[in-house]
């Protein structure tokens, strides 16, 4: 009998057999029909203890069994339980473990893919500069080259290791916001050095292409926040404006506070953007239908990710009072 064979069940009916002798031999030195009675009380307790028992064992050897299934990639059926003790609490948390593990599995099989997919575009991207210097370079072997050709060159060589530095620089400080490494002070932002330290490097660049840039606010507008990581981000959006700006036209930022949130509208006098690019454009890697050939597509997407760390958030739309595009980022004062 498999029953018995349990250590804890046996040591049980041993205990049981001799209360049940002592008891007995009692009842019969009173009586015979007590001691009968004594005997058939206790062969009733022992039965309905071996049942239960042999019953909490049947329902544990298929709980082991549905373990060892769902352990081998089986689907986690059969564990939910609406009944009431302990081992029903028992069988209710083994099901809710399992469908938390499946659901981490299936959440580690995406990050794999996304993984192998992000590790693609790298590598593409870097591909795509180092097949041009390596091309440049065997033009500047060339013996009979002019020194204005090698100083071209060179410069091009330049621009391209540039923009592997600001890829592989921009890639590490995504990396440090995912692995939650990344130091956000908590500090006094004014937006009127944040804007004017975003836009510094595209000053020149937007003079050559003739365009017009303005900062409008009421003076005093502030939030709590890192002033690095925002200048990164403010840039960032102010560069996407001016690279979909033709020349000519306008970049513009207004400053706002209220008691809710500081708020930062930046906003530009260029095509816009696509209706299907809205939904994508602030996935990393993603490169819209206008984007230029140099983009890399992560820029935004950091954007977004310094913003949303520092209790803010990001949106992007076409302008509704002209051509253009506008980025609404809003900084709130408490927790939402």
């Amino acid at each position: 009998m498999k029953l018995l064979r349990n250590p804890e069940i046996k040591r049980a009916l041993v205990i049981e057999l001799i209360l049940t002798a002592v008891f007995a031999a009692a009842g019969f030195f009173i009586g015979f029909d007590c001691g009968m009675l004594i005997i058939g009380a206790c062969a009733c307790m022992i039965s309905v203890t071996l049942y239960t028992a042999g019953r909490d064992l049947r329902k544990i050897a298929e709980l082991s069994s549905t373990l060892d299934r769902i352990l081998n990639g089986g689907e986690p059926l059969g564990l939910e339980d609406s009944g009431e003790g302990e081992l029903a609490i028992l069988k209710s948390e083994v099901y809710k473990l399992t469908l938390r593990l499946r659901e981490r599995t299936h959440e580690l099989e995406a990050e794999k893919v996304y993984l192998n997919d992000s590790i693609a575009d790298i590598s593409h991207q870097l591909r795509t500069p180092l097949t041009t210097i390596n091309l440049i370079m065997s033009f500047l072997r060339k013996k009979d080259l002019t020194e204005e050709d090698r100083m071209k060159y060179m410069r091009d060589v330049d621009q391209q290791l540039a923009r592997i530095e600001w890829l592989i620089t921009s890639l590490l400080k995504i990396s440090k916001i995912d692995a939650g490494t990344a130091d956000f002070r908590h500090e006094k932002v004014d937006l009127a050095d944040l804007v004017s330290a975003a836009a510094e490097p595209l000053l020149i660049p937007m003079e050559i292409k003739n365009q017009e840039f303005e900062f409008i606010a009421d003076g005093g507008e502030s939030f709590v926040g890192d002033i690095k990581w925002s200048t990164e981000a403010v840039g960032n959006i102010i560069k996407n404006c001016m690279e979909h700006t033709p020349e000519g036209g306008r970049v513009e930022v207004r400053a706002h506070e209220n008691e809710l949130f500081t708020e930062i509208v930046v906003q530009d006098t260029g095509s816009g953007i696509d209706p299907a690019d809205l939904p994508h454009l602030f996935e990393r890697f993603y490169k819209g239908k206008n984007s230029a050939a140099s983009s890399v597509g992560i820029g935004l997407a950091m954007s977004k990710m310094i913003i949303n760390e520092q209790n803010g958030s990001i949106k992007a739309e076409n302008r509704k009072d002209g051509p253009g595009a506008r980025f609404t980022v809003k900084f709130y004062k408490k927790l939402v």
